[in-house]
């Protein structure tokens, strides 16, 4: 038996494809059904790599009773969150108006045939439990409030309608109001929620939030707060030794369930990867930390090895599941980990992983985290140090090598715009900071593989699936590339990247532009109607679109001297400033813009022989905060005005510019070095 899933290029939709539910994808067929039969939506959102999504379909989209009741009552759809994040985000916010509650996934919603939600969950059991009513039991209520209180549902639905509406509305603040007092309230709030014990913010569940992090970053190396320094540092620490890493295989899973990062749900997602591994790299130089050059080694070597197409772009995400069982690829009981490194090395790797405490997952199984420094272990057992960290090494290469023989977890091999866009990013930063020239030509060649296959007659798409790009692109798909194409540009310059760029901003601010309000729309003017248009400053999962487009924006308008880019970044910021004013969590990312609208972002330019200017700028690299800039152009040709258009000399030339201010050109390398900090 198959449904209308069992074509659709993504793989969570193909996940579905045998159940008895009569899926259907998001499509205008679906719809007319709806409103053909007056029949309300079940509308089912989630992504592969869910592990609560799994439990909701083996409980009910694959039990035939369940699954005969949902035919015959409703029209039902199913939807890939990862592909349809416009509809995961009206949805979710619809959610949360109806609920009371944050949403989640699997998201469970009944439409009217007008695509307008009028009752809303998450997770619910085949058979009540939880405080959660029973799903059949649901969907006969459901039903019988559709056909006995419509006129209650329809103006509920008008309600709901106005409430999405206000959502998008944004303000229009005067630049003369933007100060940094919204800058350090946000710090200042992260400082309230600080978990100083364990790291990271608030209680369980744990999620790593970059943005936020990438914001203590800037605050401490380029605003100067230790304080900023001291949260994000410890948050580093406690992530990278807790269960969130793998530390087997490297790379970290989407979050914790409990507040010291010990047990995650297993699933590992891109976005959450590449700018991870740029925050542990620059880390790394920051403190001269050997752990986390460490963590960022493991994580580019995990992204490289288990997440890069043959094609050279990345894919999506690993499930939490693998035999059905959440978890089951990860973790290990005391005999198999003695087994596998012999008995020489099972002391040490008891100690250092917890092996010789409770079973911490599930009450029978151990999840590896690292319980104490290297060095502390090995004072406990009476070894050397150094010998205890290659015995260390050793037995993580024969745990790597045990587990590369059980079921994986399921991979959803999809390419997602936006996601790569963060992972090229983080590889670049990473690889510059760290020099790592391998992964920069990884980076590069994910770049010029999305150029030849999801870009097109001016236009991105969202995913490539199956050698298929589909699905128009979203904001964050152009923000999220653009910022990895500034980032490229910093690393090894390509005059096809810079066109690329400047081809991005411009369809960017044409197709999401609201010259009038200010900001960018989620969704392209020519985009699918919908029953509403997200716009948003806030993080979520993965960065503001509009944050990180404001930010590129400005920096490539600062980089050419173009004002249209630099307007652009301006509207962007007056239109969100009210709100990161009154509640500053949460905009982390345009909180980075902002800082760099207060004070530009530092420019240095090297000119000159190219072989030189390759050794200047990898030496600058670790020495250059957040908001500093290095363009390694050697002898390439450049764009008259702006920053870049400085002339060619026969040696190197650094020019220090800060907005239309540079300094007099600088050739001697230990005058750039105390000019960066260095």
């Amino acid at each position: 038996m198959h449904n209308r899933l069992s074509a659709e290029p993504s793989p969570y939709l193909r996940q579905h494809a045998d159940n008895p539910v009569h899926w259907w994808p998001w499509c205008d067929e679906a719809l007319a059904l709806a409103r053909t039969e007056d029949k309300p939506i079940l509308l089912s959102i989630g992504y592969s790599a869910c592990h609560w999504c799994h439990v909701m379909a083996h409980e009910s989209f694959e039990d035939p009773a369940t699954a005969e009741v949902m035919n015959r009552l409703f029209v039902n759809i199913k939807v890939d969150r990862e592909e349809r994040p416009d509809l995961d985000q009206i949805y979710q916010n619809a959610h949360q108006m109806l609920a009371q509650r944050a949403g989640g996934w699997p998201l469970t919603m009944f439409l009217s045939p007008d695509g307008v939600p009028f009752y809303s969950g998450t997770y619910f059991p085949r058979e009540g439990r939880y405080g959660l009513p029973g799903f059949v039991d649901l969907l006969t209520r459901i039903d019988a409030a559709w056909r006995t209180q419509r006129a209650e549902i329809v103006a509920q639905n008008a309600a709901v309608i106005d409430a999405l509406a206000r959502t998008g509305e944004v303000g229009r603040s005067d630049t003369a109001q933007f100060t940094d007092a919204p800058i350090h309230a946000a710090v200042d709030g992260l400082a309230q929620r600080f978990d100083a014990r364990y790291g990271g913010f608030g209680e369980a569940p744990k999620f790593p939030h970059p943005p936020d992090l990438a914001l203590l970053m800037q605050r401490y190396r380029a605003g100067g707060n230790p304080r900023a320094g001291e949260m994000l540092r410890r948050t580093l620490q406690c992530m990278a030794a807790g269960g969130l890493y793998d530390q087997i295989g490297g790379g970290f899973c989407r979050y914790s369930v409990d507040a010291r990062w010990e047990i995650p749900h297993f699933e590992k997602m891109l976005y959450d990867n590449g700018p991870l591994l740029a925050l542990y790299a620059e880390a790394a130089v920051v403190w001269d930390d050997a752990r986390f050059r460490q963590v960022a080694e493991e994580t580019a070597a995990w992204a490289l090895r288990e997440m890069r197409s043959p094609e050279g772009a990345f894919w999506s995400a690993l499930d939490a599941d693998s035999e059905g069982e959440e978890g089951r690829f990860y973790v290990w009981t005391p005999d198999a980990v003695e087994a596998a490194v012999g008995a020489h090395d099972a002391a040490l790797a008891r100690a250092a992983w917890g092996l010789d405490q409770p079973p911490n997952f599930e009450g029978k199984d151990w999840h590896l985290t690292l319980r104490e420094p290297v060095e502390r272990v090995a004072e406990k057992l009476g070894m050397d140090p150094a010998a205890a960290h290659t015995a260390l090494a050793r037995a993580r290469a024969r745990l790597f090598e045990v587990r590369a023989t059980r079921v994986r977890p399921g991979l959803d091999d999809k390419v997602l715009t936006s996601w790569n866009g963060l992972m090229i990013q983080g590889l670049l930063r990473a690889g510059r900071v760290l020099d790592r020239p391998d992964w920069v030509d990884a980076a590069l060649a994910a770049i010029d593989t999305l150029r030849d296959t999801v870009w097109r007659d001016g236009r991105l798409f969202a995913s490539l699936s199956g050698g298929q790009a589909r699905l128009n692109g979203y904001l964050d798909d152009y923000a999220f590339l653009l910022a990895a194409l500034i980032e490229a540009l910093q690393t090894r310059w390509r005059d096809a990247d810079l066109a690329f760029a400047r081809a991005l901003a411009d369809a960017l601010i044409a197709r999401f532009g609201d010259a009038g309000g200010g900001g960018f729309y989620f969704t392209s003017h020519d985009h699918e109607a919908l029953v509403h248009r997200p716009r948003s400053g806030h993080d979520n999962a993965t960065p503001s679109g509009n944050g990180i487009a404001a930010r590129s924006l400005q920096q490539l308008g600062h980089m050419l001297g173009e004002p249209r880019y630099l307007d652009a970044a301006t509207g962007v910021l007056q239109a969100f400033h009210g709100g990161m004013v009154q509640a500053p969590m949460g905009f982390a990312s345009l909180h980075l813009c902002l800082a760099e609208w207060l004070a530009p972002p530092r420019i240095v330019v090297l000119r000159g022989p190219q072989a030189e200017v390759d050794d200047w700028a990898r030496k600058a690299a670790p020495l250059a905060d957040p908001s500093t800039l290095i363009l390694p152009l050697g002898e390439q040709r450049v764009p008259a005005g702006g920053a870049l258009d400085k002339p060619l000399a026969a040696t190197v030339n650094a020019w220090v510019c800060s907005g239309v201010k540079c300094l007099s050109p600088i050739t001697d390398w230990s005058a750039l070095a105390q000019e960066l900090g260095g």
